[in-house]
């Protein structure tokens, strides 16, 4: 449980990794506080309107990266 608020700065890293990475098609940061991301490249853009909200959705990604590909865990 995070007992301090997701930061935008933390949100931009782990998409950037993320991405980077190849787990995301798209990852952009908008105004105010919002992200458009993107899966894969035939999936649909969600955008992300605060960095709490973000930082669930990573989670939501991270989960399933490590469901898909058990080394990735350790």
């Amino acid at each position: 449980m995070r007992t301090n608020l997701a930061t935008p700065a933390e949100v931009d890293t782990w998409l950037t990794v993320l991405h980077q990475r190849g787990h995301l098609h798209r990852a952009e940061s908008g105004p105010d506080n919002t992200w458009t991301v993107q899966r894969r490249p035939h999936s649909r853009a969600w955008t992300l309107h605060h960095p709490v909200l973000a930082m669930d959705w990573i989670e939501e990604v991270v989960r399933d990266i490590h469901q898909h590909d058990p080394e990735t865990s350790q």
